[in-house]
């Protein structure tokens, strides 16, 4: 069963280094260049330079990393970072807008033990990469910390967890806004008697990991390299544990959005090349051209809720079509080695029928990603794509089922917005000097 308790998180004395928001950033893997120089120049402490340490000329293999753990050394020993002298749970809320309304998602960050995956009752939902794993892992041998929160999601359906939590909490958080206008409220909460009740609570659940599936995986080889070099014998070693913000799956300020597809490769694809190729598997309905066009065809996909729904714009003539799957046979066919609940979502249809298939012949697609339609609408006036495909959103459901059958979902499946933040609470896996 998952084994969840308070640690001795390390964090910023806020009275050395000033305003918290200048010292935090997102996770690595959507921080891009112009983000990674904002965040240098907001603090000469910010945690980028651990987080994401920039090349610098001269560079050898291995110096960034060596940099970020030299400069972890120094934050530490200079009292930039300390350590808490208590164990805490840290109460997590961030407050956000989308599309102009207000949510509030809460959780709690703790230690969580790293299970094997198919082994024990912590699940994946997505892929993992090669490359971003070498990465972490070179950080984290570098460094000893686990310094970005894996994100976990748990059933709770009565808010019984997080309720526990947040009557704990003190009355004044440390406030953290990010670039995007996030607002992120931490409290940390001390009582033991608080932390034998949210283990209790936490034992006999579940747990879906959200986002940080490389950090994950990460955390259980670095445990292994440990054990293999004679160090972290003991069960019981911080390196056999991870950092982990848990959140309800019920909490109402948990969302999923949309990830839209760019797609390049298909030159001078247009509305009725694309309805030809559909027509054997899919109803495919015209809705206009331009914004009011691309609107409307997100409009119809959100309001029916449905994963056989896909709305695509062709840049070539500006056009846009919803497109209906008419059966499952041809999925069936052509992945096999699925689950129905696999193939039913609306990205799989996609990827598998729809660009592997019924448009292999107009060319080979690369696909980019976003998330608003805002983006969509400022890519087709940039010509940036061939082709835009809107697809309907993973519910929790999806996640849950999928994930608990050890299947995982196709790539930029979920989108849990807004991020969790690096910087607010560090999680050593070695002892400190």
């Amino acid at each position: 069963m998952p084994q969840v308790s308070a640690f001795r998180g390390v964090r910023y004395d806020v009275a050395q280094v000033g305003s918290l928001s200048d010292q935090v950033a997102p996770p690595y893997d959507v921080i891009d260049a112009a983000l990674q120089d904002r965040l240098y120049k907001a603090s000469p402490h910010n945690v980028i330079r651990l987080e994401l340490n920039r090349d610098e000329a001269g560079d050898a293999g291995g110096d960034r990393y060596a940099r970020a753990a030299r400069l972890l050394r120094e934050w530490l020993r200079g009292g930039v970072l300390r350590q808490d002298d208590r164990a805490a749970l840290y109460v997590y809320h961030q407050t956000f807008q989308v599309d102009g309304q207000t949510h509030t998602r809460r959780g709690f960050l703790a230690r969580v033990r790293l299970e094997p995956i198919g082994k024990g009752r912590i699940y994946p939902h997505e892929q993992t990469l090669s490359g971003p794993k070498a990465d972490r892992l070179a950080l984290y041998h570098a460094t000893g910390f686990n310094l970005s929160p894996i994100f976990g999601l748990y059933p709770d359906t009565s808010g019984q967890v997080q309720a526990a939590v947040d009557h704990a909490r003190g009355q004044a958080p440390l406030v953290a806004t990010d670039h995007l206008g996030v607002e992120n409220c931490l409290w940390p909460v001390t009582d033991p008697e608080v932390h034998t009740a949210i283990s209790g609570l936490m034992s006999d659940k579940s747990i879906f990991i959200a986002d940080g599936h490389h950090r994950y995986e990460t955390g259980l080889r670095y445990a292994e390299d440990l054990v293999a070099k004679g160090g972290a014998a003991s069960p019981d070693d911080p390196a056999h544990f991870c950092m982990m913000m848990l959140v309800g799956m019920s909490d109402p300020g948990l969302l999923i959005l949309p990830t839209h597809r760019l797609v390049s490769g298909f030159p001078g694809l247009t509305a009725a090349i694309l309805a030809e190729r559909l027509a054997s598997e899919f109803e495919v309905r015209a809705l206009g051209t331009g914004e009011e066009g691309c609107r409307a065809a997100w409009d119809m996909i959100e309001r029916g809720g449905d994963q056989d729904l896909l709305g695509f714009g062709t840049v070539a003539d500006g056009k846009w079509v919803v497109a209906r799957l008419r059966s499952d046979e041809r999925m069936e066919s052509l992945a096999p080695e699925h689950s129905p609940d696999w193939r039913d979502l609306g990205v799989s249809v996609l990827h598998v029928l729809v660009l592997g298939d019924l448009l292999a012949s107009q060319g080979k697609p690369v696909c980019r990603y976003v998330h608003s339609l805002a983006e969509v609408q400022a890519d087709v006036s940039a010509q940036g794509s061939d082709l835009v495909c809107l697809v309907p959103p993973a519910r929790m459901d999806h996640v849950e089922t999928i994930a608990s059958r050890l299947e995982t979902m196709p790539p930029k499946s979920t989108y849990f917005y807004p991020k969790l933040l690096t910087g607010l609470v560090l999680n050593p896996l070695r002892k400190l000097d």
